[in-house]
């Protein structure tokens, strides 16, 4: 990831520069001008109110994964007004690490984009990537 995340609390540039850092990635407002929703392929992967205080962001999360963040950091929650086995909301006070952090932003982009046909993929030249690998889109 080319964002820097190195200082004690995450900021709003930050945070944005991380998610738009990841290839195909979009900055939209569906829900209003105070509420960034960031996509790739059409499909949010990343949710955040980037003039909140504290600074937070929704990540998509593998359920299993979404459980144990949660019984390890105090400031990863469910996610807030999304379906909460899927999703987690992350503080971004310091508390988390910031490593961590860029970890799971990348691991909710990758989520997504493993959905997407594969010709979104190749153009994305998304590295999860298996040569001649349908992907569950292509099947459907």
């Amino acid at each position: 990831m080319s964002a820097d995340l190195t200082a004690d609390q995450l900021t709003a540039d930050q945070l944005k520069a991380a998610c738009l850092a990841l290839n195909g990635a979009e900055e939209t407002f569906p829900f209003g001008p105070e509420t960034s929703v960031f996509k790739v392929g059409g499909k949010v992967f990343a949710i955040s109110a980037l003039d909140g205080l504290p600074l937070k962001v929704s990540l998509k999360c593998d359920p299993d994964l979404a459980v144990r963040l949660r019984a390890d950091y105090p400031g990863i929650t469910p996610g807030w007004h999304l379906n909460k086995r899927h999703w987690n909301t992350v503080l971004l006070d310091g508390s988390v690490p910031h490593r961590l952090v860029a970890e799971l932003i990348e691991d909710s982009y990758d989520l997504i984009v493993a959905k997407l046909p594969r010709r979104q993929q190749l153009a994305l030249d998304w590295p999860g990537l298996h040569p001649g690998e349908a992907t569950e889109a292509d099947r459907a």
